[in-house]
């Protein structure tokens, strides 16, 4: 059995209990090193087998687990945030699938929900937007057809955008077209690291404060105006909406 498991978005604490258990009880652990916490290891067994997977290829990766998996050795391969978000394990399943090696899937907490925690936000506000889109730029991994950023942008709803902040200066412009170019954008470093950091603007000047705070990697691009004040209150607490567990009162 080897056991994917979701590491988070860098607090060590933020590991799911379940996945700490088979961290720390694993004899091969296989890590995404470029972008999982290393504390996350930090109890792990003295003599587990550790491998750095961020100068390995997939045929390097699925070779450790065959030889863990042969030696009846338990197998762990931690990603960071959720593997289901850009984790590029499906790959891997498939291949134990056909070599016959049974896995589960662990999830964690995934970056984007960490950068709302860290903006204090809410992704979903009545009246203002009931959708979340979490998408990336295009780059050498090319968007399938109706993906691209300007056609979800016409959505206007709230955006969250990955693996892009390189590419931030194009990003805004293509945005703004849809949005409008004062419609509120962040740029969250590092979520829940102790280093993070969160720049704050419209999409008409983000590009340039996020250079000047030295940011070129390992953030999240959020957009919408989920980041402003104006919003509905909802009805699950309202005291003149009935619902299934309450019964409103006249106002």
């Amino acid at each position: 059995m080897v056991s994917f498991i979701g590491a988070g978005p860098g607090d060590p604490e933020l590991l799911t209990i379940k996945g700490k258990r088979l961290i720390d009880n694993a004899d091969v652990i296989i890590y995404a090193g470029s972008l999982v916490n290393p504390e996350v290891l930090a109890d792990a067994k003295k003599d587990a087998l550790i491998y750095n997977s961020a100068g390995m290829t997939l045929e390097e990766v699925l070779s450790v687990m065959k030889e863990g998996e042969e030696a009846g050795k338990k197998v762990v391969r931690v990603h960071t945030g959720d593997p289901a978000i850009y984790g590029a394990h499906r790959e891997q399943m498939d291949a134990l699938d056909k070599m016959g090696i049974s896995y589960e899937v662990i999830p964690g907490v995934s970056s984007f929900l960490a950068a709302a925690a860290a903006l204090k936000k809410e992704y979903t506000l009545p009246g203002v937007s009931q959708t979340v889109i979490l998408t990336r730029m295009e780059g050498r991994t090319p968007m399938p057809e109706g993906e691209k950023l300007l056609d979800l942008a016409k959505h206007r709803a709230t955006m969250v955008i990955f693996l892009s902040v390189g590419m931030l200066e194009e990003l805004c412009a293509t945005l703004g077209q849809a949005y409008g170019p004062d419609t509120p954008a962040a740029v969250v470093y590092k979520a829940t690291w102790e280093d993070e950091k969160i720049v704050r603007g419209t999409l008409s000047n983000l590009a340039k404060k996020v250079e000047e705070a030295g940011i070129r990697k390992t953030a999240l691009t959020v957009v919408g105006d989920f980041l402003g004040d104006d919003y509905e209150l909802s009805k699950l607490y309202d005291k003149t909406f009935t619902h299934e567990f309450r019964k409103g009162v006249e106002s």
